[in-house]
């Protein structure tokens, strides 16, 4: 083999080299966005579950055995989260929307990763744009974030519950 079959050869195997380089590069890529795709959606059902089951309860403690009339009669925002008769980690204990304000739990019968989920509750103005509000409203706001390790974003997702009154 002389000087120049030399040069092509090594210029060939050059070229190669990066284009194993960056096929190796897309397909890592392509696996990370495919990875926290599926984290994603596990951690919108693990946050729908969680709305779910807060929107099965009483809409306050008060509104568990009697019909509410007043305002004035629902919990305040101070004395929302657990009763005395509820464990503080166990939400199946729950028996209204306002229990888990404050409640946390770590996930970790999900197959492939380990969640992180927080909620807040809140009274909500519909008049004022949803905004929350410390007054008492017939309606109360349920955020519930979900993070984890293996996620690079935090899932955020909100359920207004709302109570009626019928004249």
């Amino acid at each position: 083999m002389n000087t120049g079959q030399m040069l092509l050869t090594l210029g060939a195997l050059v070229l190669f080299s990066l284009l194993v380089l960056r096929v190796n590069s897309s397909q890592l890529s392509t696996q990370e966005t495919m990875q926290n795709s599926k984290f994603g959606i596990l951690a919108v059902s693990v946050a729908s579950s969680f709305i779910e089951a807060a929107s099965e309860k009483a809409f306050d403690e008060k509104s568990i055995d009697d019909f509410i009339t007043s305002l004035s009669a629902l919990t305040s925002k101070g004395n929302f989260g657990i009763d005395s008769n509820e464990y503080p980690d166990s939400a199946d204990t729950f028996d209204d929307f306002d229990d888990y304000d404050g409640y946390t739990e770590t996930v970790t019968n999900m197959p492939s990763a380990v969640f992180n989920v927080s909620c807040n509750v809140d009274y909500v103005d519909p008049e004022g744009g949803s905004f929350v509000t410390s007054n008492k409203t017939w309606h109360k706001q349920l955020v519930v974030k979900v993070t984890s390790p293996s996620m690079s974003d935090t899932i955020k997702m909100t359920k207004v519950f709302s109570y009626w009154k019928f004249p």
